[in-house]
């Protein structure tokens, strides 16, 4: 068996899926978004599989078309988790909150209570919010593009010395003796021009110390504050060689903080559908993909392929004029892909159902077509984990943790259990705790 093994992770940002259509199934419950019962079930089958952590995005304004489809996002992270962590064990549990709106003293509370209720299974996904609509909800106006992360800084910093103002030190309760050092429970007075704190805060380490830290992978002053903060971030790289290139840049930004780019992940985001044969994997989003109007996915494949007239026939493979005319976008995986399945004689329905426009690529196929995937990544060196996205939570969280995890463990690239309580023994992370205060 390998040294290195890959870490996994499940986004669940509703009960629905990543697919918009999936809450029209017929196995599907409509009124599955407000069913924290249900986020239970999902979590606890991840846990069943031994994944990592379950992962829970967020905004903070609505969107969504509600005629068409339902909400992207749960309704609230740290409650959401608040409640899944009673139905765990064992797995992680990382919440996205905004480094924006809410004030240093009470985030910091929140997480580290919750990473004690849970035995040290926290994970913060830190993020600043950009959007004009989630900055109206709070009464408030964007901050200029320059001073976007002036405040993340000041909330990052804040947050850990709130962290650590129990210190280590302070003990166990002591019938006999004291409940705490009070030497060793002190306020942290951090004060900048945006958010300050006296402190300290009235929550022991948790099993894991603090909360591990999570963050998206980013340009410019976002890259520079992970490399600051992170244990983990999050990138969401088209192919291999892109995969190859973020992961570097990452590391880069880790050691020009002055840390240790080996004590951080990179993970990657990947998307699934999986079948018993890649025909019954594609007829399963195409049962989902039957809700939608593809006239639009069309069109755009048709320029994918690199074709000047439109795709009149979308059941039919293309005829040999069309194939002989395909041309792929130099450097785009995408094109390249779409070429590739058209030459293989797959229809421009069958094409736009190996989800070639998602996000993130995503293997619409067999357990073994996804295990190939994520090993041909791992192997790579593009990532050290990856993030599960899933169409249809009610159906592929299951197929995956029994038909896919298996196959990575024989390979020896997936743990066959869990090594120690905490997210942070699970993603290999050292210790840490309180402030690593580094000037922005």
């Amino acid at each position: 068996m390998t040294e290195r093994q890959m870490i996994l992770g499940i986004a669940l940002t509703n009960n629905f899926g990543t697919h918009p259509a999936t809450w029209r199934m017929p196995h599907v419950d409509p009124q599955a978004y407000t069913d924290i019962e249900l986020t239970a079930t999902y979590a606890r089958a991840a846990e069943r599989g031994t994944l990592h952590f379950m992962f829970i995005a967020d905004r903070l304004f609505l969107r969504d078309d509600l005629a068409t489809a339902n909400p992207i996002f749960n309704l609230d992270p740290i409650i959401t988790l608040s409640a899944v962590s009673r139905a765990t064990q064992r797995l992680g549990l990382v919440a996205t909150v905004s480094t924006s709106f809410t004030e240093p003293y009470l985030l910091a509370r929140q997480l580290k209570a919750l990473d004690v209720y849970s035995h040290g299974r926290v994970g913060w996904n830190a993020v600043p919010s950009y959007e004009p609509e989630a900055f109206a909800n709070f009464g408030q106006q964007p901050p200029a593009r320059e001073n976007k992360y002036e405040r993340l800084h000041e909330t990052m910093q804040i947050v850990q010395g709130l962290w650590g103002s129990w210190g280590l030190e302070a003990g166990q309760p002591d019938p006999t003796g004291m409940f705490a050092d009070p030497a060793h429970v002190q306020p942290v007075d951090l004060y900048g021009s945006r958010v300050g704190s006296r402190g300290p805060l009235p929550v022991p380490p948790s099993d894991q110390g603090q909360p591990v830290i999570v963050m998206p992978l980013s340009s410019g002053l976002g890259l520079q504050a992970a490399g600051m903060y992170a244990d983990v971030v999050i990138g969401m790289p088209a192919s291999i060689e892109e995969g190859r290139s973020q992961r570097e840049l990452v590391r880069r930004a880790v050691a020009q903080a002055g840390r240790n780019p080996d004590e951080v992940r990179f993970i990657a985001f990947a998307g699934f559908t999986v079948g018993a044969s890649e025909r019954e994997a594609l007829d399963m989003r195409l049962a989902l993909d039957d809700h939608l109007d593809i006239r639009g996915p069309l069109a755009r494949l048709s320029a994918y392929l690199g074709l000047q007239i439109g795709l009149s026939q979308p059941d039919e493979s293309l005829t040999a004029a069309q194939l002989a005319a395909v041309r792929a976008h130099p450097g785009d995986v995408r094109s390249a892909r779409a070429v590739e399945l058209a030459h293989a004689g797959w229809s421009p329905r069958d094409i736009l159902a190996h989800a070639i426009f998602d996000p993130s690529p995503t293997v619409v196929g067999t357990a073994e077509q996804v295990a190939d995937h994520l090993q041909a990544w791992f192997d790579g060196g593009a990532a050290d984990g990856f993030m599960l996205n899933f169409d249809d939570f009610s159906t592929q969280i299951d197929a995956f943790v029994d038909e896919v995890v298996p196959l990575l463990r024989e390979r020896g690239i997936f743990h066959d259990a869990y090594q120690g309580q905490t997210l942070r023994e699970h993603a290999g992370l050292p210790l840490q705790y309180g402030s690593v205060l580094r000037a922005p």
